[in-house]
């Protein structure tokens, strides 16, 4: 998961955190003042009892004149709906048991009525239903009994719907911070994500020649800066590296070129009486074109493993095939042969030429009198080249490509060591790999690049 999204969810953790607790904290206080709201309109309402009284004997006396049934009640002892609450009078003598269409009467309501304990509310349940109730003695009736409920079902769905609402605003509240706070980390983490950008090209590329841009002076602008620097350095170092490569090569090659001069003049010049002096005059001369190779391929280990002068699309199989026209032109007693399939890579075509020239020119090294070295190139981006000489031992195949690494059979040949090295530092630089394959005779290495397209 990227920094951004962490950060996004770590946002919409915190404000989810937030809101949760706050409605831990708001739905029971909330709940406690709806309870005391409803426990307020009982009281209320048992206080609109004496009016209702007088308007129920107002009612029954208009009534009277009408010829109503005398022992019918003043009041009715049923429960009356007045509006907020559910209102019912129990007239003298109040006695524990039974109610008219409600809860029974217990003692303590009695004791109410009897003005001997004050009034309180309860919860009771009554026909499959649980209601809130309030119980108290009515002013100015001695021994009448009001007692006012409510459904409990009406709080409670306040209630739930309260939580509802809650849960609502949390979820989108987390939401919406969290997509606020992707927005925000992009924004914060644009500099984070352009030097990453930086870093991983120059991984790519190792062109340290990129720079970066730091504005501002929080932590990410010094970061930043800490890298342009550090990339600077490296660059400056590299650089001198090269330039010491460069120089060193060039003053090991002008006394080599004397050296190699004077020898060949020397050579050819009468003044060796000594009948070994050829021999020796000839042995030197090997030795210093082994040590111009050996300079040769200093500079061009250290040339092939920089950032890349330019790259284009080229044809592979038109570079094998210089390569070999060449090799066969050098090497009159081997046996060439090819299988080039037209493939196009991008790439920078003399390095691309020159690792493949060292491949010939390795199997050219390790093959007999007569030898048959064969040079395939496939579309998929590969060359490879086969030869029947002796062969690898399966146990110096690993290190085959690297610097300076000579097998034992290999010692006694002329050469450096690095002329595979060099292969594998151009397949790097180019993105690609190198391997070397044993066959029943000789072996067969591998030059594979990233094809265009």
């Amino acid at each position: 998961m990227s920094l951004r999204n962490r950060l996004a969810l770590a946002g919409g953790a915190v404000v989810l955190a937030a809101l949760a607790l706050a409605s831990l904290v708001l739905y029971p206080s909330l709940g406690a003042k709806l309870h005391e709201q409803h426990d307020t309109d009982l009281v209320s309402a048992a206080a609109q009892a004496p009016d209702l009284v007088r308007a129920f004997k107002q009612k029954n006396a208009t009534a009277a004149v009408k010829g109503r049934d005398a022992d019918e009640p003043v009041i009715p002892t049923g429960p009356v709906d007045v509006g907020s609450a559910l209102l019912q009078f129990l007239v003298p003598p109040v006695s524990a048991g039974p109610a008219d269409g409600f809860t029974d009467i217990s003692d303590r309501d009695v004791a109410v009525a009897q003005g001997e304990q004050p009034a309180y509310f309860h919860d009771a349940a009554y026909d499959g239903r649980h209601y809130r109730i309030y119980t108290a003695a009515m002013a100015d009736s001695p021994g009448v009994l009001v007692r006012t409920a409510v459904l409990t079902s009406v709080v409670q769905g306040t209630l739930d719907r309260l939580a509802f609402l809650l849960v609502a605003i949390a979820a989108g509240g987390c939401a919406l911070a969290a997509v606020a706070g992707r927005l925000a980390a992009g924004r914060v983490l644009r500099p984070v994500r352009q030097l990453t950008e930086a870093v991983e090209h120059v991984t790519a590329t190792q062109d340290l020649t990129a720079r970066l841009s730091a504005d501002g002076r929080d932590e990410i602008a010094r970061l930043t800066r800490s890298f342009a620097a550090m990339m600077a350095a490296l660059d400056e170092s590299v650089g001198a590296q090269r330039r010491l490569v460069a120089d060193a090569s060039h003053e090991l090659r002008t006394p080599l070129t004397s050296l190699t001069t004077n020898l060949e003049l020397l050579g050819e010049g009468p003044a060796l009486a000594d009948p070994q002096a050829p021999a020796l005059v000839a042995e030197a001369r090997a030795q210093a074109a082994e040590l111009t190779s050996l300079v040769n391929d200093l500079v061009d280990l250290g040339r092939y493993g920089s950032v890349r002068a330019h790259t284009e699309d080229t044809r592979l199989d038109l570079l094998a095939r210089r390569v070999l026209d060449r090799a066969a032109a050098r090497s009159p007693r081997l046996d060439f042969t090819a299988e080039l399939v037209p493939c196009m890579v991008r790439a920078d075509p003399d390095a691309v030429e020159r690792a493949i020239g060292n491949l010939v020119d390795n199997a050219v090294k390790w093959s007999p009198e007569g030898g048959r070295i064969t040079v395939v190139t496939t579309a998929g981006g590969v060359v490879s080249v086969s030869d029947r000489g002796p062969g690898i031992p399966a146990a110096d195949l690993p290190f085959v490509f690297d610097r300076f690494y000579r097998s034992p059979a290999a010692r006694s040949l002329p050469g450096s060591g690095l002329g595979l090295a060099i292969v594998r530092q151009i397949a790097e630089t180019h993105g690609g790999t190198v391997a070397a394959e044993p066959l029943p005779r000789g072996v067969r290495l591998r030059l594979a690049l990233p094809p265009t397209g």
